[in-house]
């Protein structure tokens, strides 16, 4: 990275944390107390200090896809590698939705929860939680074996 354009994402940092600074000092300088018991308080100190934190973190996100995909696109092997493993992703998500119940949720007794209604909504749940744990005993095994790879050296 080139010296000038070094010096500018420095400033930008700079700005940044000054600005989120300044917030901070709002929020400490009004206490507990007023943010909590007063509306008008919340309004003019909390929410630009939220609105703020949201527009830097949008940001950051869309700046770092940006790189990603510039930098996807500069290196085909690099991307011919990172669409392999989206493609095992995939598979492994339609493996833990065709695997996950669409049932309603039910207590310990066999009672209907609140908004726990058989459908895809209870469908997407299930399979979330079962791509988690694919992912997890997948994760667990890759260390396993690292593991058992360390001591035999």
């Amino acid at each position: 990275m080139n010296k000038n354009l070094s010096k500018i994402l420095t400033l930008i940092a700079g700005l940044i944390g000054a600005i989120g600074f300044v917030f901070f000092i709002r929020v400490i300088m009004a206490g507990d107390d007023a943010i909590e018991n007063d509306a008008a308080v919340q309004a003019s100190i909390v929410s630009p200090f939220v609105l703020f934190a949201e527009v830097v973190l949008i940001a950051t996100a869309i700046i770092a896809v940006i790189f990603s995909v510039v930098n996807l696109l500069k290196n085909p092997q690099v991307l011919k590698r990172s669409l392999i493993a989206v493609g095992v992703l995939i598979v492994f998500l339609v493996i833990a939705y065709s695997i996950s119940s669409d049932a309603a949720v039910t207590d310990t007794v066999g009672k209907v929860l609140e908004d726990g209604e058989a459908g895809s909504v209870s469908k997407w749940v299930s399979t979330g939680i079962n791509f988690s744990a694919i992912l997890g005993i997948i994760g667990f095994g890759a260390f396993f074996i690292d593991f058992v790879r360390s001591l035999v050296k």
